[in-house]
């Protein structure tokens, strides 16, 4: 397959980086995932502020929390999301398809020139957070689109430095 050279937006041109799964319940997931698949360990989070200083869903401050599993399957990351409240596309997700693969995750090198190029091509933030990683950077940006798409895209500039887990699983000793 070969990549048209003259895109509007080249995110893509490296690939997907990260795959995630809304799922009810997880730490159950990452059970399942480690006890019948051997994928783990488990980075777990709970995204909420102040963790993540500055939140939007559609363009607007927003106050939305999630519980997030962080893996590897190979290459590919692997992120189990457990919506714990607020307004959000996660929970716009469940509401519309129930559980199950909710997005594509892209990493930038840079995020605000990727949302300007995303812009450009008709695609709007539809819901971001900023701010996670130990000096205040990190950010991901979710795009509107699913419907030309089929599932949503979510650009990603990770932090250099991540806060530590709230736990990893399996505990030390177990796997």
């Amino acid at each position: 397959m070969s990549i048209n050279s003259e895109i509007l937006i080249p995110i893509l041109k490296k690939g997907i980086d990260q795959v995630a799964i809304l799922v009810p319940d997880l730490m159950r997931a990452v059970e399942q995932y480690y006890e019948k698949f051997g994928i783990g360990p488990w980075h777990i989070y709970t995204y909420k502020k102040p963790l993540v200083n500055k939140m939007t869903y559609y363009g607007k401050p927003a106050d939305y929390q999630m519980r997030i599993g962080l893996s590897y399957i190979g290459s590919m990351r692997i992120e189990l999301i457990q919506p714990l409240g607020g307004e959000s596309i996660y929970s716009d997700f469940i509401k519309k398809h129930g559980y199950g693969v909710h997005h594509f995750g892209i990493v930038v090198e840079d995020i605000n020139e990727a949302i300007r190029q995303a812009k450009e091509a008709g695609y709007q933030v539809i819901m971001d957070g900023s701010g996670f990683g130990l000096d205040g950077d990190g950010h991901y940006a979710y795009l509107d689109t699913e419907e030309r798409l089929g599932v949503t895209l979510e650009l990603i500039s990770r932090p250099e430095k991540r806060v530590e887990p709230e736990m990893i699983y399996p505990p030390e000793g177990l796997g």
